[in-house]
């Protein structure tokens, strides 16, 4: 369910849609368990679902309910500009990396 779905609702009729959802989340515990659960994606489906509708009906109680925007709907011909790579310079050949020494090569440098 979207939010704006939710923000719509009442508060006691978000806590029965909480409520109806932590039964639906304990069935899917189950079903997992026992190795019957085909849609695993719908456990986290539900659990951010319980969260919104909570968090919802936490900011309504509060009175801290922000104002609620209304959906603009996309025109059907209207598609979003892709932005172009940019053009980069070629690259010049790896740098070697110019490390010290080795111990052997001082050594030797050290005899002569």
């Amino acid at each position: 369910m979207k939010a704006s779905d939710a923000r719509a609702m009442s508060v006691d009729q978000l806590d029965d849609e909480v409520l109806k959802l932590k039964k639906e989340q304990f069935n899917l515990r189950f079903q997992r368990a026992t190795g019957q659960l085909e849609n695993t994606s719908r456990v986290r489906v539900v659990r951010r679902d319980i969260a919104r509708m909570m968090t919802i009906a936490r900011q309504k109680r509060a009175g801290n309910e922000p104002a609620v925007k209304p959906v603009k709907e996309k025109a059907a011909s209207a598609k979003p500009e892709r932005a172009k790579p940019k053009k980069t310079a070629k690259r010049s050949a790896p740098v070697k990396s110019r490390s010290k020494p080795s111990l052997k090569s001082r050594a030797k440098a050290k005899k002569k």
